[in-house]
């Protein structure tokens, strides 16, 4: 390793210019690399919701549709409408008015209770079915041709034009997001740090970093939007404490040892393996979220754990070329930091330790209690801003036609008309239901089958299966939508043991009950990962119980906020930011206990050696945690997509209390519990 690092130095500039050529295929990489806006498409493939999605594709040609509301036309005007959206590219059908009647028989003959699933007032509804899925670029780029189409009086509705108004509003602020962050963590750092460039080199080299992280998604071939739009944001903030650890160690080598190469090349020894724990186990929480059945986590867990490997790899090769070439001009800039003395939270906290720790038994109720009683919403049209087109035409539709979602009904194609409609009947008597509409409930009406047109029926009746739609006014992921669905499913089985019900809503009921698993799962998963990772680093029995009860309580104190504020979070998040603030914070957690471990070993008492831990390790740690905090808190101000400015809030709380629990309750426990810590940690014997 010495070998290396030396050769590393000597050969600087060889390895600046590889790097910086290696961000030419990253580019390239990022450039190429598919995104998905649509996240039910995450849902586990054997669900026979998504099965069912998938039959709609195969058997009808139909992946996803929306509901259009048109306001103020006249029944030609519509019916000249619908037949220009039939001329769009990947629009397969629509059915409306003018679909139905063919100009074949008047409308009147249709009953009123059918008419008026399809007319309130001056407002008429057709149903838009698209030939892809909710989230592919040919629906998206539909959905927008059929904006341009309708017109200023046409509302379109459903989850796909909330997919496409999502793809536009992040592409839009995706920039953004990490400029901001850099800006803030900037000023940060050149606050807290000695120089005024070395933040900025900081910065350029984690840059380039997260271009290689985001250059190689390119062999996953697609992330979601929310992997694509905070992977930046959060590589920047977990792994910036590596560059704050390379300097202070090539500082302290550098009054060691006269000549710089040879100082810094001993400094990136260091400080790899001093850091390899700490990336460890960082990796080890996002590895954890690749084990949800809601495989959104495995795509931003393997995006982060690489991001955490380019890092690391940042920080021991790129950096050090960059800082032993830029040395000169980082002496210039050097300046005294305008963070205040921190020795004092040292001998604050053995003054009062007893204290504090009354302080951390206090809070584990509350904190735990809120932490397991946060509201979540899974709705997501919620995610976005009130004033999307998506979002309007989805109240609109509620307010007009008294429809907050749609069903999906696949019924096989034998079962016999007296049964589908004796079905529909109990359907119909399901609360929120409003209708129920298919091929019988027109046959039914005393409409001969012969006068349908051929292409009309061949919408909704197959070979395999025929498709009926059913309103409901519940809206998506409520209790009363979910007991709709049960009982829906119910009465569907009675008929047709193999039917499906599919649709927005039955997929998130089904997204529910898989993130209610994920997050018992995922917690387990990275609480016994990071367990072990730090039983074998510190050898020890308790210190691995203590740092995890630790960071808990840390996470429990943030995620109880909102449970006692009154807010709602999006269902990712919580179990997405109790990873995320578990991988960062025990590398706080892990720099506290090794400094006091090396202050009980050099012959130091218990406290002596808490305080000097805690004056050695509060800088790094403050540095870390306030650059985390500035990173994350201003995108999470910034944007209006509320499940990712939600979870850039939740990071940059949790940053802050993370840094307030390992500097102060942390140490308080390590005093307190130091007899039982020295007499289960193997390489402490010389303290005992």
């Amino acid at each position: 390793m010495k070998g290396f690092t030396k050769w590393l130095v000597k050969h600087r500039i060889a390895v600046i210019i590889l790097c910086i050529a290696l961000m030419i295929p990253s580019v390239l990489g990022m450039a190429a690399t598919k995104t998905k806006y649509d996240l039910l498409y995450y849902l586990p493939q054997d669900l026979e919701t998504v099965q069912g999605q998938e039959i709609l594709l195969q058997d009808f040609g139909k992946g996803a549709f929306s509901l259009l509301v048109t306001e103020g036309m006249s029944i030609s005007e519509q019916a000249d409408m619908e037949n220009s959206l039939k001329e769009i590219p990947h629009v397969d059908s629509v059915i409306g008015f003018a679909s139905i009647t063919k100009g074949m028989f008047p409308i009147e003959i249709i009953p009123s209770d059918i008419r008026e699933m399809f007319q309130r007032g001056d407002c008429m509804l057709s149903a838009v079915f698209f030939d892809e899925g909710s989230s592919a670029e040919e629906t998206m780029e539909a959905i927008n041709q059929v904006r341009k189409v309708a017109g200023e009086k046409c509302f379109v509705s459903g989850l796909s034009a909330v997919v496409t108004d999502t793809k536009q509003l992040v592409e839009e602020q995706e920039g953004i997001y990490v400029g901001i962050a850099v800006a803030l963590c900037a000023v940060v750092l050149m606050i807290t740090m000695d120089s005024f460039l070395l933040p900025l080199i900081f910065l350029a080299c984690i840059g380039v970093s997260i271009l290689w992280n985001m250059g190689s998604n390119y062999f996953l071939g697609e992330i979601s939007y929310i992997t694509k739009a905070v992977a930046a944001v959060l590589q920047l903030g977990v792994t910036l404490d590596y560059s704050i650890f390379l300097w202070h160690s090539y500082k302290e080598q550098k009054a060691l040892i006269a000549d710089k190469d040879e100082a810094m090349a001993e400094a990136i020894h260091l400080t790899f393996t001093s850091i390899l724990g700490s990336s460890l186990t960082t990796i080890a929480g996002f590895v954890s979220i690749c084990f949800m059945s809601f495989t959104l986590g495995k795509d931003l867990g393997i995006v982060m754990s690489k991001g955490v490997v380019m890092g690391v790899l940042g920080t021991v090769v790129l950096l050090p070329c960059v800082i032993r070439l830029l040395d000169g001009a980082i002496e210039k800039t050097s300046h005294k930091p305008l963070l205040p003395n921190v020795g004092g939270i040292g001998r604050f906290v053995t003054r009062h330790y007893k204290v504090l720790a009354v302080v951390l038994v206090i809070m584990i109720f509350p904190a735990f209690y809120g932490y397991n009683h946060v509201h979540v919403y899974y709705d997501m049209s919620k995610v976005m801003p009130p004033e999307l087109k998506s979002v309007i035409a989805n109240k609109k539709l509620e307010e007009t036609f008294d429809m907050a979602t749609t069903h999906l009904l696949l019924v096989d194609s034998d079962v016999s008309q007296k049964d589908v409609r004796d079905m529909t009947e109990e359907m119909q008597q399901v609360d929120g239901v409003k209708s129920v509409i298919g091929i019988d409930s027109l046959l039914g009406a005393g409409i001969p089958e012969s006068i349908v047109p051929n292409d009309v029926l061949s919408l909704v009746k197959g070979d395999r299966y025929q498709l009926m739609l059913i309103n409901s006014s519940y809206v998506i992921s409520s209790d009363e939508v979910n007991a709709q669905i049960d009982s829906l499913n119910s009465i569907l089985k009675k008929y047709d043991k193999g039917g499906m019900l599919i649709g927005e809503a039955p997929c998130t009921k089904d997204l529910i009950a898989c993130t209610d698993h994920d997050f018992t799962v995922v917690s387990l998963i990275s609480i016994i990962a990071i367990f072990v990772i730090i039983l074998l680093v510190q050898k020890s029995f308790s210190l691995p119980v203590l740092l995890v009860a630790i960071i808990e309580l840390a996470i429990a104190a943030n995620l109880c906020i909102p449970y006692y504020t009154g807010t709602e979070l999006p269902f990712v998040g919580p179990i997405l930011i109790s990873t995320i603030q578990l991988g960062a914070t025990v590398d706080y957690a892990i720099l506290m206990t090794t400094r006091y471990k090396q202050n009980r070993l050099a012959g130091m008492d218990k406290k002596e050696a808490v305080e000097k831990a805690v004056a050695s390790s509060a800088q790094s740690i403050l540095v870390s945690g306030f650059g985390f905090f500035a990173a994350t808190y201003g995108v999470g101000l910034y944007s209006n997509v509320d499940i990712i400015s939600s979870m850039c809030r939740l990071i940059a709380r949790g940053a802050l209390l993370s840094v307030a629990v390992v500097l102060l309750l942390l140490p308080a426990m390590l005093l307190l519990l130091d007899k039982v810590i020295v007499h289960s940690t193997f390489d402490m014997k010389a303290a005992r």
